[in-house]
């Protein structure tokens, strides 16, 4: 599986009550984009962060829902792409009077550090979202207001983003950049609360209803003024996030007019239509989130369907995802609480179905546990097309030297799927592609992202020099 989608919240209460359980609950449900560290910040207040899940800080959320009590509040939980995973680099941010709460990843760090002060920029030392918070002050002290200041920086700044701000005179604001990389949702609840937040499953969680996607290049405003909309950029081309729509957003989430769930679903119709395998006896999926993706392939072609691998939710780090763990043994102490069920793998011709295929660290651990329950054949097919090159949009795999297929891609497509499916040990790969996943998902193929496996960075507005983890990461 795959790693910077953190998750965002902003919460604006007119009738004055405290937003801040919202807030808690809402990061909560947002914690599969992020389970580094949470934090949340209020008008006038340094922000609190903990590290870690949310829940781990059970016994002190009552003090901190009054300690910070506020009708207008934002929060955070991290993931992280740039920076190492500390406390200094968790969010949100303070600079001057606004605190800011950022989901995505910056591109051009290093240049648009050069614009603040002149300050230099390395993961060990700062943040992405340090930089541009830095730079979109010193902006909005020389043109006045936020949506002027972002209508500059968003031709300075290459990469997405998803913002929410809360200022010190108490209102609080989001903006979506204008591709509209990464995901954002504007709700409300019982007409005085109005919220915006990474997916919809987070409005779920506070009882709040979807009103609607946040647009790309639309900044918004909360206030005791009601709600004010402008458009800081009027970019016509989008280009949705492909891989929240196989991995990212919670299944339960409407994102871009698609039910998560419904799309994955489809995504294994579709994905039964490309690879039928006619003389296999059983669907497994690999859990949590290709699950939907597995019933689909398998009522495609009337193929008995079972849970086949189950995670262990007592162990330590079961619970979590592998894939947004910021360290490889973290991702491999999570994939070997995934267990085989002997009973229902022995013997059996197998099809695995996985949302994506990354590093390869989940699938080679996974098809030993399927060959050790007796297995007698593994077909893996994944539901996300081959990911060739570093992400530079808010996913953690920011090196080629961690991907699966490698840094040279100089031999066909069909050899380089072969060299992975020996590596994971596998009898058949297969990957999905592009165009089919667009279809399944009932988005444009041009209006959704996958630079990951063309390698065109031209939606950035960036032509990257590949770096290793350590250089993008400090570690």
């Amino acid at each position: 599986m795959v790693k910077e989608n953190c998750g965002v919240v902003g919460i604006f209460s007119r009738d004055g009550s405290n937003v801040i359980p919202m807030v808690i609950d809402a990061l909560r449900a947002l914690q599969h984009r992020g389970q580094e560290a949470w934090g949340v910040a209020i008008p006038k207040k340094l922000p609190l962060k903990r590290l870690g899940l949310v829940s781990a800080a059970s016994s002190e959320l009552q003090k901190i829902t009054d300690e910070y009590a506020s009708n207008a509040a934002i929060g955070h939980v991290r993931y992280s792409t740039v920076g190492k995973s500390n406390l200094d680099n968790a969010q949100p941010l303070k600079i001057k009077d606004l605190c800011i709460a950022h989901n995505g990843t910056i591109a051009n760090v290093a240049e648009l550090a050069n614009m603040v002060g002149g300050c230099t920029f390395t993961p060990q030392n700062a943040s992405d979202t340090l930089v541009a918070a830095q730079r979109l002050v010193s902006l909005m002290s020389t043109n006045g207001r936020l949506g002027s200041a972002l209508s500059i920086l968003k031709n300075e700044m290459a990469g997405s983003y998803c913002f929410t701000f809360v200022s010190d005179d108490g209102a609080v604001y989001a903006a979506r950049d204008p591709r509209g990389f990464r995901p954002m949702v504007l709700g409300s609840k019982d007409d005085d609360v109005t919220i915006v937040a990474s997916e919809s499953s987070a409005l779920s969680a506070v009882g709040a209803k979807l009103v609607r996607d946040v647009q790309p290049g639309e900044l918004l405003k909360f206030s005791k003024n009601g709600i004010e909309s402008e458009m800081f950029s009027e970019e016509k081309k989008h280009a949705h996030c492909s891989f929240e729509f196989t991995y990212f957003a919670h299944p339960t989430s409407k994102m871009e007019g698609a039910n998560i769930y419904v799309a994955r679903k489809k995504i294994g119709q579709f994905l039964a239509r490309k690879f039928p395998i006619p003389d296999a006896d059983l669907v497994i999926p690999v859990p949590d989130s290709a699950r939907p993706a597995a019933l689909g392939y398998a009522q495609e072609l009337g193929i008995p369907f079972d849970e086949g691998l189950l995670k262990d939710r007592y162990s330590k780090k079961g619970p979590l995802r592998s894939f947004i763990e910021p360290h490889q043994t973290d991702r491999v102490e999570i994939n070997r609480w995934i267990i085989p069920i002997t009973e229902i793998i022995q013997g059996k011709h197998v099809i695995v179905i996985d949302d994506s295929l990354v590093r390869g660290t989940s699938s080679r651990t996974i098809i030993k546990a399927l060959r050790r329950a007796g297995a007698r054949k593994i077909s893996m097919l994944i539901t996300y097309p081959p990911i060739k090159y570093p992400c530079y949009a808010g996913i953690d795999f920011p090196s080629q030297e961690e991907l699966a297929t490698g840094a040279n891609h100089d031999g066909t497509e069909k050899d380089m799927i072969e060299r992975v499916k020996n590596e994971i040990g596998a009898d058949f790969l297969g990957y999905n592609d592009a165009r089919n996943l667009a279809s399944a998902v009932g988005i444009p193929l041009d209006s959704l992202c996958f630079t990951c496996t063309t390698g065109d960075y031209s939606t950035l507005g960036i032509k990257p020099t590949f770096k290793t983890r350590l250089e993008m990461k400090g570690e």
